[in-house]
């Protein structure tokens, strides 16, 4: 069994990114010359991508019920609330994706994977990528300008942050779709390459925030003479940018590719299975990162930790005065006006 890219009826003089997510489809020819070991790797990656997809969405879950409903909101946990939400949104499109891809392998069936389902996955990637960049961004400014952000910040700042955020991705990913074929089966040959330009220069932009400002950060906490004492929410920060460029920025990256090496896309198509499997990783290591710096020299043998309290101890912004855990600060950081549920 070999790999195929197909056009799934609509023109492909000039595709679009997100053409080539639903366009690897297996076929059965010779193309390849071991097929039966790329059968097992698509056999593998896949299964592994729905495994590591499941606990995503139970810890990713486990995070959107503490904070949405039995915590009070600061101006971070709103960007980890939202953030939590795109997990989720691309951990079920990745199952979906890879169900329907062992179905394809197994039973040659000849549909393919909703165009609907594939904007909902860049959607939620974009809107992912500049949750974490919004905040590193903010968390940096926080550093850089502690008067103007304790003193000045508006107090909605995170909330207004996020909707244009989400705005902005899910008009990304829709106009992307109007034009490119996925939403009326008609490619506009001028406007789709522009719009993946576009695409690509805002996930660059991203990219580069997330980078540079992460550096700030690390350099204040390591170097100069001002520099300023670690907290948790350093850490949980700081971790789960490390994971995302390692694991997210691939699925990135493999786009970027995809659009200036269209010539070569079957090259790409164990690339494209494990970028896919990375971003799952990805969204699946957040929630183990939150409760991991949470719990963090804990005795839970002491006193017992509900998911509550180790989630927001997770995001505490002040540094512990008890090294034994006994007490946790009440308002670590600026309230960004949410509503409060105990």
């Amino acid at each position: 069994m070999a790999v195929s890219i197909t056009s799934g009826g609509f023109p492909s003089v000039m595709p679009s990114v997100t053409t080539w997510i639903t366009e690897l489809t297996p076929v059965s020819g010779s193309e390849q010359p071991h097929p039966q070991t790329l059968g097992m790797e698509i056999i593998i990656l896949n299964l592994l991508t729905i495994i590591i997809a499941l606990a995503g969405l139970a810890g990713n879950s486990i995070v959107l019920w503490l904070l949405g409903f039995h915590m009070r909101r600061n101006a971070f946990s709103v960007y980890i609330l939202n953030l939590a939400a795109a997990d989720v949104t691309l951990l079920c499109c990745s199952v979906l994706h890879a169900l329907e891809k062992l179905i394809m392998f197994f039973c040659s069936i000849s549909k393919s994977f909703p165009e609907f389902f594939v904007i909902v996955s860049a959607f939620a990637y974009i809107a992912g990528l500049s949750f974490l960049s919004a905040i590193s961004t903010e968390r940096c400014l926080s550093i850089t300008w502690p008067i103007w952000y304790r003193c000045r910040r508006p107090r909605h700042m995170s909330a207004v942050t996020c909707v244009l955020l989400w705005t902005m991705s899910l008009l990304l990913s829709i106009v992307e779709g109007n034009y490119c074929g996925f939403l009326n089966r008609n490619v506009h040959h001028f406007w789709c390459p522009a719009l993946d330009f576009i695409t690509v220069a805002w996930l660059i932009l991203l990219f580069v925030l997330l980078s540079g400002s992460s550096l700030v950060l690390l350099t204040r906490l390591l170097c100069g003479s001002q520099r300023v004492q670690p907290t948790r929410l350093y850490v949980t920060v700081g971790l789960t940018v490390l994971v995302f460029l390692f694991c997210g920025m691939p699925f990135g990256i493999h786009w970027f590719l995809i659009v200036w090496f269209q010539e070569d896309i079957d090259d790409f198509f164990r690339l494209y299975l494990i970028a896919i499997l990375l971003s799952c990783l990805n969204s699946c290591a957040n929630p183990v990162i939150y409760f991991f710096v949470g719990s963090f020299r804990q005795r839970w043998w002491k006193r017992r930790q509900t998911l509550r309290l180790v989630l927001q101890r997770a995001l505490q912004d002040t540094p512990e005065v008890d090294e034994h855990g006994e007490s946790l600060p009440q308002e670590p950081l600026e309230m960004s006006g949410s509503s409060l549920v105990s």
